[in-house]
């Protein structure tokens, strides 16, 4: 008599949310870092920040996974992060960029209650959407270029460990280019130390409201996580035969993004990089198991929480451009699939180039920020390019 078979992949959907959860957090943790302290925040409200995100995230996604038992993975808006670097500090301060943050979970819960908003965002163009995104990634992306020119002995060993696990171990690339740093931090940490509280702690800061951060920073990161995750999660799901509830997902995101704004949670979105981790059949062949992975990437948020007193700590530690550095290795696929998008509608490239410029040139008007103007100069390139001019007709001829 042979024994009764077990059910196959009992663990696998919970080990695929770990996996998926350690990895989003490991990858792009420095770059969340960077961005709010980019905004203004101080070490310890960087890393207040931090562990709101991760609370959030994991609240979210193990309500949503136990609701509508599907895989809907939950991550920070990792492009959104790297606008917050590329804007820098509004006129405001960091209040202010607080404030645009609790504009942002508004927009994302309006979005889902508001239909048109969501269609708004949607008509958007891909290729100008895109290129507004790679315009914020660009210089994000040149932090390994500079580094390994100015601290070669440094940055270089971490920028061939990257390389050597792009061409092995393509998803553990990123992680260990940061345990590469996390050695050569320790080797010669700098001696001005920042944060050395390795317990995680939230910080409150009351936001404030300012046009010009509202405008130049809260409208283009809502548009970048709308346009660069969102939307690109949803498309995910679908792929693998899921119809995910979107009005809760952006009702849900976006609250937990306007209650953790003022502890430094700058946006909450569907993971659109990490989702096909836990949404495809490596999760679990039943497509019906596969929401645990949900849950227990949740949970494991909940627990990074925990650890993000000692990320903080490793950041405040290191060379600025260190940390710049593994950012910017961690969204060259960002950057090259936004290039590639901005690039593949031949009809509306001249405007996507036009984006991308602005967006990337660093400038600021009128208090408002590059990304922006980025992507009013495409839509209004690309209006002008279509405006037809009437010509006036020719006069009749008299019989």
């Amino acid at each position: 008599m042979t024994p009764p078979e077990r059910e196959p992949g009992a663990l696998q959907p919970v080990l695929a949310g770990v996996v998926a959860s350690t990895v989003g957090f490991a990858s792009t943790f420095a770059l969340v870092l960077a961005g709010l302290r980019s905004v203004g925040a101080d070490d310890e409200q960087a890393g207040s920040g931090l562990v709101a995100l991760c609370l959030a995230m994991g609240v979210v996604a193990i309500g949503l996974g136990l609701r509508y038992r599907m895989p809907l993975t939950i991550a920070w808006s990792t492009p959104g992060a790297a606008l917050l670097i590329s804007s820098g500090e509004p006129p405001g301060g960091y209040p202010a960029a607080l404030g645009a943050f609790v504009a942002v979970g508004v927009l994302i819960v309006l979005a889902g209650l508001w239909r048109a908003l969501g269609r708004w965002v949607a008509a958007i163009p891909v290729s100008l959407a895109s290129a507004m995104l790679a315009g914020v990634l660009l210089p994000v992306c040149l932090a390994p270029v500079r580094g390994a020119a100015e601290l070669p002995l440094e940055i270089g060993p971490v920028i061939l460990v990257w390389a050597l696990l792009m061409r092995f171990a393509r998803p553990w690339a990123v992680p260990g280019a940061l345990a590469a740093a996390g050695v050569v931090i320790a080797l010669d940490p700098l001696e001005t130390a920042g944060a050395t509280q390795l317990l995680p702690s939230l910080t409150l800061t009351v936001p404030t409201f300012d046009a010009g951060a509202l405008i130049g920073l809260g409208l283009p990161l809502f548009v970048v996580t709308m346009a660069s995750q969102n939307i690109p999660g949803m498309g995910v799901l679908a792929s693998f035969g899921y119809r995910a509830p979107l009005r809760p997902a952006l009702v849900g995101t976006g609250a937990a993004t306007v209650a953790g704004a003022p502890f430094g949670a700058h946006a909450i979105n569907l993971a659109a990089i990490t989702a096909a981790l836990v949404a495809g059949p490596d999760a679990h062949p039943d497509p019906r198991r596969r929401w645990i992975a949900s849950a227990s990437g949740g949970a494991t948020y909940l627990v990074l929480g925990v650890a993000a007193g000692a990320a903080t700590t490793l950041v405040a530690i290191a060379p600025p451009l260190l940390i710049e550095t593994v950012a910017g290795l961690a969204l060259f696929g960002a950057l090259g699939g936004a290039l590639a998008a901005a690039a593949a509608d031949a009809e509306r490239r001249e405007a996507a180039i036009v984006t991308f410029v602005v967006s990337a040139s660093a400038i600021t008007a009128a208090g408002i920020s590059a990304p922006f103007w980025g992507l009013v100069a495409g839509l209004a390139y690309l209006g002008l390019q279509r405006a037809r001019v009437r010509r006036p007709e020719p006069a009749r001829q008299p019989v």
